[in-house]
């Protein structure tokens, strides 16, 4: 049995191709606002390979299109390079309990950042509001899943040492 294949199905073939790759990329190009990344739990910080490796974890196709429409495309340009002169950890008291690695990082790691305060404000989820030199918030990143290690090397990267006096 012999399969013919013509020209002009080889070109819809293409074209269907082209079509469905090009609306794959759209997709995943899209980007939600900063409030609707952080309503779905994503900070605006992570790179999109991060959200790659995510999906070799975790086969959840929605999470992981939420997940790249909240990403930053991973480069060695000056934005990725940021530092912030402090920082405050804002979480709420009462909720201290449901988060661990935050705890440890309050009771055993805090002093090693003296650029970084603790403030509790109720109902607040855990979050690192990251300051400019005069004091203002510049960026707001949820930690509600961060490990203390995470957290650490997070603030070593991006905080910039006190100045010696």
């Amino acid at each position: 049995m012999k399969v013919l294949i013509y020209r002009s199905d080889i070109g819809i073939a293409i074209a269907t191709l082209v079509f469905f790759g090009a609306v794959a990329l759209v997709t995943a190009k899209e980007q939600l606002s900063s409030r609707e990344c952080e309503n779905l739990g994503f900070t605006g910080l992570a790179l999109c390979s991060d959200c790659n490796t995510l999906a070799e974890y975790v086969k959840d196709k929605e999470l992981v299109s939420d997940c790249l429409k909240c990403c930053t495309e991973d480069s060695d340009d000056a934005t990725t390079k940021i530092t912030y002169s402090g920082a405050v950890l804002e979480v709420c008291m009462r909720k201290l309990v449901f988060y661990p690695e935050i705890v440890g990082f309050i009771e055993e790691e805090k002093d090693r950042f003296p650029s970084v305060k603790i403030q509790y404000v109720f109902n607040s989820p855990p979050k690192l509001i990251m300051l400019d030199d005069a004091g203002q918030n510049k960026e707001t990143i949820r930690i509600d899943n961060w490990k203390r290690e995470h957290i650490l090397q997070f603030l070593r990267e991006k905080v910039k040492p006190l100045a010696a006096d």
